[in-house]
């Protein structure tokens, strides 16, 4: 969503690289070049004059005139202040003292309301509570059965005493000559909360009634059900794609309903995301989840400082670890890290496992974009096609037992073989097998502290020679405790960097730079605490 805008970020910072000291005409232009982005991403123009004038402000001071390198220094401070628009810092929901905790959610139709309330269901039965959704919505068309479908798909109750509207006509609060009522939302919710207490739900989600627009009836009803429920949270569920109308739309809520947070919904959308950034800067309430996409576990709590670097290109590597601990078995990934260090064999046995933790990530392709410099490479990543997992996986399942464990024995009419079972050609075949040495090597070289010649790695100082590799004694490890702590620590970054290649080269993935030739090199030092882990899938 943010592309346009961290691309025009990107290319401003770029003018300041190799500058000494920054003159106040550099800030200026910088401070401009940054308005301009931000107004084309459909940030609200009172949000762009106060940001910039806090950038131009810092940036002028001596935090940048005593710096080393003024133009990183002036990335921090607008970085600071993008985590500082986008509500500061992370916001929990507040789960009440005695259960339930009641969570109402109030936002215009075609938001998302029903379907987040089942997201939101899902990622709090994640968290061990037992949430359960009332339907509250008795004016859309088909929305009570909406809700079920979802409750249905996260796995979590739902109550629903009332069908609502289910032929298309619009409902009104009262029943009289020529109209149609369709039940009253506000006793739904009342009794959906006492329900929760007689069934031993810890959690009530009440999903309510939006409209296209803001509109008199709507608030009067929003507000009649805050009033009767007495929420501990009321969230605004908002379209990430609504552009400068969010101002407008939540401040309006604001005054109806007064909502304690904010949830974005629609944030995988190509649109240019200023609702994300004005939201909370005009409400000054805090952004708590974002919607990712449309399956029910598309969810996750908004942090404001990952947010913040994935904008600016600089990644977000602590949401990826975060999503490997949960994938990856530790099991497997200690008897990975085992084989590593024993100089085994990496086998198709291990690659399906490893791809199979991958694919519970997700989209291996918004993986690899939350990663930091991936926006140079963003072209290669959007041509890269996720079916190439099942392309791949077919190709191994295809494989005898014994082949997978001895894929040097596979040989012309094996390959054959494996390529009519998989749907695919010969070469196919032979790409994979290619690959998958290449892989094996890297993995065995990096073992034995090598790294030379390794495409997509750095060179390790020291490292061997190419050629034979000599035997060599094995070091005794220090009895000094501070210094083999330092010992075990280098050996681990280099596993979990030959996984990492070793991986990327199996499945035929880039491991060049932004042009395919020099590769991307990270500097550990700057790497999130715990990045280890990710790489090496624990």
């Amino acid at each position: 969503m943010f592309a346009s805008l961290s691309d025009r970020l990107t290319a401003t910072f770029k003018n300041l690289r190799g500058k000494g000291r920054l003159t106040e005409s550099d800030v200026n232009s910088t401070v401009r070049d940054i308005r301009m982005a931000l107004l084309e991403a459909d940030v609200a123009l009172p949000v762009v004059k106060r940001f910039t004038a806090r950038v131009r402000e810092r940036a002028l001071g001596a935090e940048v005139s005593q710096a080393l390198n003024p133009a990183q220094q002036v990335v921090k401070i607008v970085q600071d202040e993008l985590v500082g628009i986008l509500g500061g810092r992370t916001r929990p929901i507040e789960l009440a003292k005695q259960p339930p905790t009641v969570i109402m959610l109030a936002g215009l139709q075609g938001s998302g309301k029903t379907t987040l309330a089942g997201k939101l269901g899902r990622w709090l039965k994640d968290q061990g509570h037992t949430p359960i959704l009332v339907a509250a919505d008795l004016q859309r068309p088909n929305a009570v059965t909406q809700l079920e479908v979802v409750a249905e798909r996260a796995g979590v109750a739902v109550f629903a005493p009332e069908r609502g509207n289910v032929g298309g006509h619009d409902a009104v609060l009262t029943s009289g000559e020529g109209t149609h009522s369709f039940g009253d939302p506000v006793a739904v919710a009342r009794m959906g909360v006492a329900q929760a207490r007689a069934r031993q739900h810890d959690v009530v989600i009440v999903d309510t009634a939006g409209r296209l627009a803001v509109d008199a009836n709507l608030m009067q009803q929003a507000a009649d059900i805050r009033a009767a429920i007495e929420p501990d949270e009321v969230l605004f569920v908002i379209d990430a794609m609504i552009g400068q109308a969010a101002v407008d739309t939540a401040h309006a809520f604001q005054e109806g309903v007064a909502f304690t947070g904010v949830v974005l919904t629609k944030l995988d959308g190509d649109a240019r995301g200023g609702a994300a950034l004005s939201v909370a800067e005009i409400t000054q309430r805090p952004i708590m989840f974002a919607s990712t996409g449309e399956k029910v576990t598309d969810f996750e709590v908004f942090h404001p400082d990952r947010m913040a670097s994935r904008i600016l290109d600089m990644g977000d590597v602590l949401t990826l670890i975060e999503q490997a601990e949960k994938a990856f078995d530790k099991r497997h990934a200690d008897e990975m890290a085992r084989k590593f260090l024993a100089e085994e064999d990496f086998t198709f046995e291990d690659f399906l496992q490893q791809m199979s933790a991958i694919k519970k990530m997700g989209s291996l392709k918004a993986m690899l974009k939350m990663m930091p410099g991936m926006q140079q490479m963003r072209e290669q990543l959007d041509a890269f096609d996720d079916r190439e997992f099942d392309r791949v996986e077919a190709m191994v399942r295809s494989m005898t037992p014994f082949e997978r464990t001895h894929p040097k024995q596979i040989n012309g009419s094996r390959r054959a073989r494996i390529a009519r079972g998989s749907g695919v050609t010969v070469t196919d075949v032979n790409q994979l097998l290619e690959r998958f040495g290449q892989a094996q090597k890297m993995m065995k070289s990096l073992a034995r502290g090598g790294g030379a010649g390794i495409p997509g790695m750095p060179s390790i100082p020291g490292s061997a020679k190419r050629g034979k590799a000599q035997p060599q004694r094995k070091k005794s490890k220090s009895g000094n405790p501070a210094k083999r702590a330092a010992e075990e620590r280098a050996l681990a970054q280099r596993a979990a960097d030959g996984r990492a290649s070793a991986a990327a080269g199996a499945f035929g993935l880039p491991s060049g730079g932004a042009d395919g030739g020099a590769p991307l090199e990270l500097d550990p030092a700057n790497l999130p605490k715990g990045f280890d882990k990710f790489l090496g899938g624990r």
